[in-house]
This record gives C-alpha cells, sequence and structure tokens, in this order.
C-alpha cells in the first residue's frame, strides 16, 4: 500500500487518539502510529519529539474536540432546565459501551497524571458547569452552584451506569437520572420559595 507523503497534525493526532482508546495509551507508540498513520516513523519522531510530547498532544486534541462539542451543544440546546439535560444527554452519547466506556477510563487516568492536561478538565468543568447554571437562570430558588451540582450528578450516573451496563441504554440511563435530579432539585426550591412567603406573611 502507498504511503500517505504528507498529513495535517490533526490527522495524525486523530490516528493516535483513535489508537489509544482502542488499545489504551500503552498501544501509543511511534512505532504503532506508523503503522496506523501510514507515515514513516522517523516522520512522527521529528514532528512529536517523545512518546511524551505525542501522547500529551493527542490527549489536548481531543480536549480541544470536547470543547467544540460542548460549546456546538450549548448553541444548538434550549436555555432551560430540559435542555441541560439534552445537553448532557448528547455529551453521553460519546461514551459508546461499557467496553469503550472503561477503555476511556484508562484515557482518563493520562490526563489525571499531566497538570497541563488536568488544567483543561478543571476548565472544561468550570465551562460546562456555567453553561448547565444559564439554564437555570430564569428558576427562582435554585443553589447558587446549580450547574455544578448537576455536572457533579451527570459524571456520577455513567459511573454507575457502568456497574450495571446491561440494565438500560447508556443516554437512557442518563436522561432517567438526570430527569429524577431536575425534578427534586426543583421541587426543593419551590419549597424553599414558598417557606419564606410564608414567612412574610
Amino acid at each position: 500500500m502507498t504511503r500517505p507523503k504528507t498529513q495535517s497534525d490533526e490527522q495524525v493526532l486523530e490516528a493516535a487518539y483513535r489508537l489509544m482508546h482502542a488499545e489504551g495509551p500503552e498501544a501509543l507508540t511511534f512505532e504503532r502510529l506508523a503503522r496506523t498513520s501510514g507515515l514513516s516513523g522517523s516522520t512522527l519522531v521529528q514532528r512529536f519529539k517523545s512518546k511524551a510530547q505525542l501522547k500529551q498532544r493527542t490527549l489536548l486534541y481531543a480536549w480541544d474536540g470536547l470543547d467544540s462539542r460542548t460549546e456546538e451543544l450549548a448553541r444548538s440546546t434550549p436555555g432551560t432546565p430540559a435542555g441541560a439535560i439534552e445537553l448532557l444527554v448528547a455529551l453521553s452519547s460519546g461514551y459508546g459501551d461499557i467496553a469503550s466506556y472503561a477503555e476511556g477510563l484508562l484515557v482518563l487516568r493520562e490526563d489525571l497524571r499531566d497538570p497541563v492536561l488536568r488544567a483543561r478538565g478543571a476548565a472544561w468543568k468550570a465551562t460546562l458547569s456555567e453553561m448547565l447554571a444559564d439554564r437555570f437562570a430564569g428558576v427562582e430558588g435554585m443553589p447558587d452552584d446549580i450547574g455544578l451540582l448537576m455536572a457533579s450528578h451527570w459524571q456520577g450516573s455513567l459511573l454507575w451506569w457502568s456497574f450495571d451496563p446491561d440494565s438500560m441504554e447508556l443516554t437512557s440511563y442518563v436522561e432517567q437520572s438526570l430527569k429524577r435530579f431536575v425534578s427534586a432539585i426543583t421541587a426543593s426550591a419551590r419549597r424553599r420559595c414558598g417557606s419564606r412567603m410564608s414567612r412574610m406573611y
């Protein structure tokens, strides 16, 4: 098979991420990536210098993709609590089946080991929390950190699903869990508002 003469860094990093996600972070070597991408190992070393830099660049590329997808979903979903659920359910569709989700946890481990990548995760958490909070802006009595609370509940629902993945398809599980969360927290907010009103009169 003829080797491609040129590929953009984005194309190479996409191939690297697919390799890492499919076979684990340790599978990402210049030799394996050369076979996957069709570029020579020497070309890849010239571009990415070391395995550590290749791994970091690959995961930063993945974070760029998640940031873009999150922003796209924020633009295309309603600015309501139901829209917050829709946004998170759509993000959940990228996790795949249990095998894919488990491999993703290995990739997450690499993010947690690298302070640069941890900072990207922290920035995404803050951005996502703000996007979710904006969708509760018209609901009286919401906690100040409603966005973070909902994002945390979402991440928890993904983890709990992974222990019993045969019980329900992932996005259905997440949607049901988030609907219960929103129902409970809005009911609590109404009770607090009602209690305040009764004390005023």
